[in-house]
């Protein structure tokens, strides 16, 4: 996946494209702009993965131009640099929401190692994230296979992201502009799962008040995705064998075969060979659907992509929240590499949410990941996890226990403000919060006693 570009704001010509010159040879993408306003109308135009600006600019200085992106583009990073800058204009710059200040001159290693912390890796919500060598290895299986009309069966754990590789494997495919469509076979009820899938005439059945169209007749000229396909009833994958035996569907209740041209994927996350030596999924068509099997690994056995996805999930989530996305530290990275995510993906989804409402500033630390030892065990008591928090990393005694969600949430609010220099504007905007709600929680905390 690309990565997104680098947006250079500098009104000195010489200065721009010296930066330019050495993040590009880096290897980063770059764009240019030599005023604030012209670099808000880019932002408008482009997604970018950091903005690097000046601050003494006209007619809207790098300052300015911070304000302005915090309000339209929160989640994205913001480097200032400067000669002039002192101590104060620094830290007012942080307090404004800034990523990092940068004063002039500065050698390229401390450019590209503040880049290299805060830039903001390119997110597709289809993207198939992978680093591990198995990983890329599989890919490049399937792009291969995606360009063929075989039948393509997907296995793997729960969670491992299985339709994400089978809309990889469309968009890779002859069919790309035609319709994805998937059904979970384990979501509909056995009654309903043939209407969904055939279709059904009005009146075929009771409650059939209007002609339904089905998933194959849906996915005409692209592909369609039988996701857990071994939860399908026996009685029905006979007539699933018929339909892709014969590339014609009938809807129920209906009295002609329509052609249908399509493409079938199907997943499952269960031990085929075994279901169908059990008698549970039919032979013929365990046959038909597993031309060329693909078997997706659990996360726990592509290590390499773990932090990446991490990484990942924080800025998609950030930029919902409409808040800097933090980075992960070196602790929090060995943490989540270590961790044996029997949830798979999905697991790690969860976490990552739950790291970005626990840290209160720009970096994501083991506490805030609030880890379970194993699936057996309870997440850990909320007291727990909120005094780990706010425990310095070197052996130091314990935070006294916060004993419920209220507790949890206020003191989480408190730290957010702390960390935010007392600016509530920020602070909300970090919280996921209007500053109106704010304002009103700590209305009520200062009457619990709670001073600033």
């Amino acid at each position: 996946m690309p990565s997104l570009p680098i947006l250079i704001v500098e009104d000195d010509s010489d200065l721009r494209e010296a930066l330019t010159d050495t993040l590009e040879l880096a290897g980063y993408r770059t764009i240019a702009s030599d005023d604030g306003s012209a670099a808000l109308a880019q932002l408008r135009q482009q997604k970018v993965g950091l903005v690097l600006s000046d601050v003494q600019m006209q007619p809207m200085d790098g300052e300015q131009l911070l304000i302005q992106i915090k309000i339209e583009f929160p989640h994205i990073p913001v480097v200032l640099m400067t000669a002039y800058g002192v101590i104060e204009r620094a830290v007012a710059a942080l307090h404004a929401g800034a990523a990092h200040y940068l004063p002039k001159p500065f050698e390229p290693d401390s450019l590209l190692a503040t880049v290299a912390k805060y830039m903001l890796p390119a997110v597709d919500d289809e993207a198939v994230i992978a680093e591990a060598p198995g990983m890329l290895a599989l890919l490049e299986v399937a792009q291969r296979v995606a360009s063929s009309e075989a039948a393509v069966m997907i296995t793997g754990e729960s969670g491992t992201g299985k339709e994400v590789l089978a809309r990889y494997m469309h968009r890779h495919s002859a069919r790309a502009s035609g319709p994805f469509v998937a059904i979970n076979c384990a979501a509909i009820p056995e009654q309903l799962l043939e209407s969904t899938l055939f279709g059904h005439e009005k009146g075929a059945f009771t409650g059939a008040a209007n002609q339904h169209i089905g998933k194959f007749e849906q996915a005409e000229g692209g592909t369609l995705l039988l996701d857990e396909i071994s939860e399908m009833p026996l009685p029905l994958q006979a007539k699933l064998l018929r339909v892709l035996q014969e590339r014609e569907v009938e809807r129920v209740g209906g009295k002609k075969p329509i052609p249908i041209n399509i493409r079938v994927l199907s997943t499952s996350n269960r031990d085929m060979p075994a279901e169908v030596a059990a008698g549970r999924f039919r032979e013929d068509l365990y046959y038909r659907l597993n031309v060329f099997p693909l078997a997706l690994p659990a996360l726990r056995d592509r290590p390499d992509d773990i932090v990446p996805l991490a990484r990942t999930m924080l800025i998609r989530h950030s930029a919902l929240a409409k808040r800097r996305s933090p980075s992960i530290s070196a602790a929090a990275a060995a943490a989540l590499t270590a961790h044996r995510w029997e949830g798979n993906i999905r697991e790690l989804e969860n976490v990552m949410q739950r790291a970005l409402i626990l840290a209160p500033g720009d970096e994501v630390e083991p506490a805030h990941l609030f880890l379970p030892v194993s699936r057996r065990q309870e997440l850990p008591p909320v007291a727990a996890t909120v005094a780990a928090l706010h425990q310095p990393q070197a052996s130091a005694p314990v935070v006294p226990a916060i004993a419920d969600i209220k507790s949890l949430e206020r003191q989480h609010i408190l730290d957010t403000l702390k960390s935010s220099g007392g600016v509530r504007k920020l602070a909300a905007e970090r919280l996921g919060m209007s500053e109106r709600t704010l304002r009103y929680k700590l209305q009520q905390y200062r009457e619990e006693g709670w001073q600033e």
